[in-house]
């Protein structure tokens, strides 16, 4: 019996098509919408299901920042065990030291800004894969060569992941919260150095393998971090569309009166790194005589937990305002150092570790207020790079020559030195902070949540999954190109 035209069509709506049921269902109307969108939610739960969602990948970002003190610090304890089993001269230990900051500059130098086209995560990972790699050297090292290979290779981890790390927990974090996310920078690295401090002393102490456990235990860390990374959300709001080369570091322009005052407290906060964890090691045991290793990582371990207190404390103060007194506090730190040493008490030289880290906290969390105030979003990481670039090459310079004055003229002579060193640099701070105009830094301060309410609405958050789209201001003519 012949078919209506009416019956055929209604046949074809339900019966099944030649690629089975769903090919015929799909033509009944409002179905295949129905079915688009199922499959575009399960698409998202399957990639929510790997990728992080914001807050965990803020605080996988801070895991990150947090490891960057670490490896600087890594080998401070055992530096007396070096020395003693192959008869080094503080020359040659400051020389080990040196090497990590400055081949953190180099990388800095040459892949400054290649987070802002590649994107955090992928920066990220290459960093803690040459900070494993570090870490396993200095964990098998038959001789002091190693000991400069692993240093190197830790300055490129460092030097990799620094500034893309600092970058992410910005962008990772609520709108207009830059100044949170600057606060729990400062104390993810404190905790870094302190745990390098406390768990390399404690294992140094009381296990076996003391110049190699400590390390094993940073290889077992480095790895849970390598993985937590791994799901980092693969796409950045603000990653630039046109392909990496290298070029020069450079400063976004209209930035660059507020980059030097931030520059200046951020370099003065980290040449603390050339006195405390290069020679503070062999100060403690001086003046603590104490053979425990633990008791003297402690010690030294103050620093790092006073400024982790102090980087969320004094998060509401103005950028200058933090500057200005972390100056202040470094160079009273300085004065009770070199005291410390030259009279041999304890007091002095605990009190000189804990003003210190304030000092730090305040000047290193200052001038990343700043910075990340005025640094356009597309360009964040490649700012935040040439940062820590003249940072780290500051303290690798200082570093060299303490170990230098401290062969060939003493300890205490390399200690004053240091200390009328970062005195100076603090003079410097306080000088370029007053001297710049308080509009330019507060709008720059208030800056911060404008330009990052405004940078927030290109990603948008479903669930785990981050979806980049412009921002609302722009939606008509978007969805009118699209």
């Amino acid at each position: 019996m012949k078919m209506s035209s009416l019956e055929k069509s209604q046949r074809d709506r339900v019966s099944p098509g030649p690629q089975g049921l769903g090919s015929g269902v799909s033509n009944i109307p409002g179905v295949s919408s129905a079915r688009s969108e199922t499959v575009t939610q399960r698409s998202r739960l399957k990639t929510a299901s790997y990728t992080l969602g914001q807050r965990a990948s803020f605080w996988v970002s801070a895991g990150v920042v947090g490891h960057t003190l670490w490896m600087g610090a890594a080998p401070s304890m055992t530096y007396p065990i070096y020395a003693a089993q192959w008869h080094l001269t503080p020359t040659v230990t400051a020389a080990i030291f040196a090497v990590y900051p400055l081949m953190v500059a180099v990388v800095l130098t040459s892949f400054g800004d290649v987070s802002d086209y590649v994107g955090r995560r992928v920066t990220m990972l290459l960093g803690l894969s040459a900070s494993l790699l570090g870490a396993l050297i200095f964990a098998v090292a038959p001789n002091v060569a190693w000991l400069f290979a692993g240093r190197a290779f830790m300055g490129i981890g460092v030097g990799l992941s620094v500034g893309p790390s600092a970058a992410a927990m910005v962008e990772f974090s609520a709108a207009s919260q830059s100044k949170r996310a600057s606060s729990i920078t400062t104390a993810a690295q404190a905790l870094g150095f302190a745990s390098a401090l406390l768990i390399g002393g404690a294992l140094i102490e009381y296990a076996p393998l003391p110049a190699r456990l400590s390390f094993c235990v940073l290889c077992v860390i480095l790895v849970a971090l390598f993985v937590a990374a791994w799901f980092l959300p693969r796409q950045t709001a603000h990653e630039t569309l046109t392909r990496w080369r290298f070029k020069a570091p450079s400063m976004p322009v209209g930035t660059r009166k507020t980059f030097v005052v931030s520059a200046m407290a951020v370099t003065t906060a980290y040449t603390h790194g050339a006195v405390i964890p290069s020679l503070g090691a062999q100060v403690a045991q001086d003046l603590v005589r104490s053979t425990n290793v633990l008791v003297n990582g402690a010690a030294l371990s103050l620093f790092a937990i006073v400024a982790g207190v102090v980087g969320i404390l004094a998060r509401p103060l103005p950028s200058r305002v933090s500057m200005s007194l972390g100056a202040l506090a470094s160079t009273g730190a300085m004065i009770l150092l070199a005291s410390s040493v030259a009279d041999h008490r304890l007091l002095l030289f605990l009190m000189a570790t804990a003003t210190a880290g304030v000092g730090y906290s305040l000047l290193f969390l200052g001038g990343l207020q700043g910075i990340n105030a005025a640094a356009p979003a597309e360009h964040r990481g490649g700012t935040l790079s040439m940062l820590y670039l003249v940072a780290y090459l500051a303290m690798g310079s200082v570093a060299s020559l303490l170990g230098v004055v401290a062969t060939a003229c003493g300890l205490k002579v390399a200690i004053d030195l240091g200390a009328g060193a970062i005195a100076l640099l603090c003079g410097v701070t306080i000088v370029l902070v007053a001297s710049t105009r308080t509009s330019r830094l507060e709008r720059s301060s208030l800056r911060t949540a404008g330009s990052l309410v405004h940078d927030r609405p290109t990603t948008h958050w479903h669930g785990n999954v981050r979806n980049p789209q412009p921002p609302e201001s722009h939606l008509v003519g978007w969805r009118r190109q699209r």
